[in-house]
């Protein structure tokens, strides 16, 4: 019942911290000789969650388990050690994840409220 009602906006939060601790480590290995900077892309997780749920045949919660792999990033400058993990890009991928973990709490938080209220006969 809580999961028609909140949506896919818990799976929404975990896989903005999932992707925050990517990014972590692809700013922590920036001076890493040969480190691959990963990511995952959002959207399509996204995508494809809301397209199981619409059908009925997957849970947001489930979708964790999907099998989307971490992207390999492609530089805009090479380095000559071979590391792919640039530091400027790393600091506003973190910082625009972040903006949009606060929006998906946001969001989540509404629900619930609406939800207490509705519970509270308000």
């Amino acid at each position: 019942m809580f999961d028609k009602a909140l949506g896919v906006h818990p799976f929404s939060l975990q896989l903005r911290l999932d992707r925050a601790e990517i990014i972590a480590g692809n700013l922590a290995n920036v001076d890493t000789p040969g480190f691959k900077a990963r990511d995952i892309d959002y959207k399509q997780v996204m995508q494809d969650v809301a397209y199981g749920v619409e059908q009925g045949k997957a849970r947001p919660y489930a979708a964790a388990e999907s099998g989307h792999q971490l992207m390999y990033r492609t530089p805009y400058q090479p380095s000559a050690d071979g590391n792919t993990a640039e530091l400027n890009i790393e600091q506003a991928n973190f910082a625009a994840n972040s903006m949009d973990f606060q929006t998906s709490l946001t969001f989540m938080n509404m629900k619930v409220s609406g939800l207490h209220k509705a519970i509270k006969g308000e």
